[in-house]
């Protein structure tokens, strides 16, 4: 059974910016970002979530997954329109430009150029704080795999950031 109405609606209400974050992280633009949490939200709120499940926690799953769906119908849009000025463009220097962080762009840059499962599994747990078990969980996934995943995605920043940018020993 699906949980109440209201109090579902407060639990979606408490998650929005940490499944923001998160879809930040999974599509890498804002405009999109937007748009998947809307379809995380809507699906929710359309499906309801099981009594038993954190909603917080389905959220991100709902979200990795309506993600997933998204870069499936893409390629085939992709495909279906073998013409090069039908495809969206994907400049983002404007925004970045706009930002005046060049450290943030540095940073964003590397993550992007990071495998989706990395990127994931790291915003998980290095932006919304999750543990590798609850990380695991809102992915389908086993912890060994996260830890992988994180091991990885940390090692590639490492590689591709400044002396300056890169992280703490241990963060």
């Amino acid at each position: 059974m699906a949980k109440d109405a209201e109090v579902l609606r407060r639990e979606i209400l408490d998650a929005l910016q940490p499944v923001r974050r998160f879809a930040y992280a999974l599509t890498g633009t804002r405009a999109d970002a937007d748009d998947l949490l809307q379809a995380t939200v809507v699906r929710l709120l359309e499906r309801g979530v099981p009594d038993d499940a954190d909603t917080r926690k389905w959220a991100f799953r709902v979200c990795k997954n309506m993600w997933i769906d998204e870069v499936r119908a893409r390629k085939v849009r992709r495909d279906a329109a073998a013409s090069a000025d039908l495809q969206p463009e994907a400049d983002l220097d404007g925004e970045r430009t706009a930002m005046g962080a060049v450290a943030l762009a540095e940073a964003e840059r590397a993550i992007a150029k990071l495998p989706e499962d990395q990127r994931a599994a790291l915003a998980l747990v290095a932006i919304e704080g999750l543990s590798y078990a609850e990380a695991a969980e809102a992915l389908d996934t086993p912890i060994g795999t996260i830890m992988s995943r994180i091991s990885r995605a940390r090692a590639a920043l490492a590689n591709a950031l400044p002396a300056g940018l890169q992280p703490a020993a241990g963060a």
